[in-house]
């Protein structure tokens, strides 16, 4: 029998959700009829280590943000030659760290926002770029830390505000519609359109039901559906990602900005697996079942050594 472990938990901010992913992985598994150890993570990385013995066959990586998806629990996975789920070191590396991956898209010729990248005590010299826009670490994920800064708001976050490091990427807000693309391994697999009910699409309105409406297939013009899945497939391939990633886009059909046009945002290599999450929606849109889905990156899994 194929002995998986799962890793949930961790310390970064997205603990809670990586709890829930890892659960609804671990208990599909199981279901699945593999042998399934589950391990909240922490930051004492020889105690993970103690949890990995005896070796599974494979790590279903559950965790979220910092440490677990940012190409650190990889590269220990990699020194102990366990296959895992999900992208590699350096992918998982790109992905997480904002500004290279803008530089990895630009050079594959992939449209995103306008943006730089400022230390936090820029924050109390005045507007960055004109508004409006969008404030956000340059390494978190879930819209953690993420701000938008209209025309007419008091002020933009400040320096002493700031607990999300050294590094703040200013970006131009780009109106419109909220899209996302899941890829399984160099498929695409649908377009959704998310509506948040107020605000905008951040942490609670991702992770509280009842607060976005998700319609897939996305209600936008044949023309822009398929350019999300090509564009989410080739940056996908530009990060050297594997198994599943997700791309989150902003497709301006406003003109605001100038011409009708998607820009994608960014890819997430650890994409959520909660029952609120999009990848298993998307999954069951196309006739794959979380438990066919998680059996699939098991079987898919790897590793860099």
């Amino acid at each position: 029998m194929t002995r998986v472990a799962v890793l949930m938990g961790g310390p970064s901010a997205e603990r809670e959700v990586s709890l829930v992913s890892g659960k609804a992985c671990a208990d599909a598994l199981g279901s699945e009829g593999y042998e399934v150890v589950s391990i909240d993570v922490g930051r004492d990385v020889g105690a993970l280590l103690r949890a990995l013995e005896p070796r599974p066959d494979v790590v279903f990586n559950a965790l979220h943000g910092r440490f677990g998806e940012d190409g650190c629990v990889q590269g220990v996975l990699n020194l102990m030659g366990i296959p895992y789920t999900h992208s590699g070191l350096l992918a998982s590396s790109l992905a997480m760290d904002k500004t290279m991956a803008k530089r990895v898209f630009a050079a594959a010729g992939i449209r995103c926002p306008e943006g730089i990248e400022i230390a936090p005590s820029a924050l109390d010299q005045g507007d960055p770029m004109p508004r409006p826009y969008i404030v956000k670490p340059a390494n978190e994920g879930s819209s953690v830390g993420v701000r938008i800064v209209r025309t007419g708001d008091n002020q933009p976050p400040r320096a002493r505000e700031w607990a999300f490091g050294a590094r703040v990427l200013v970006e131009k807000f780009i109106p419109g519609r909220e899209l996302t693309v899941a890829v399984m391994g160099d498929r695409p697999l649908a377009v959704t359109e998310l509506r948040p009910h107020s605000g905008f699409y951040d942490y609670e309105a991702k992770y509280t039901e009842g607060r976005t409406d998700h319609l897939v297939p996305a209600p936008v013009p044949p023309a822009v559906y398929e350019e999300a899945l090509r564009v989410a497939r080739l940056a996908h391939q530009a990060l050297g990602c594997r198994g599943v990633s997700r791309a989150d886009f902003r497709f301006d059909d406003t003109g605001e900005a100038g011409p009708k046009q998607l820009y994608l945002l960014e890819i997430n290599t650890q994409p959520g697996m909660t029952p609120l999450s999009l990848v298993p929606e998307q999954a069951r849109h196309i006739g794959i079942g979380f438990p066919k889905l998680v059996r699939w990156m098991v079987e898919n899994a790897q590793c860099d050594a």
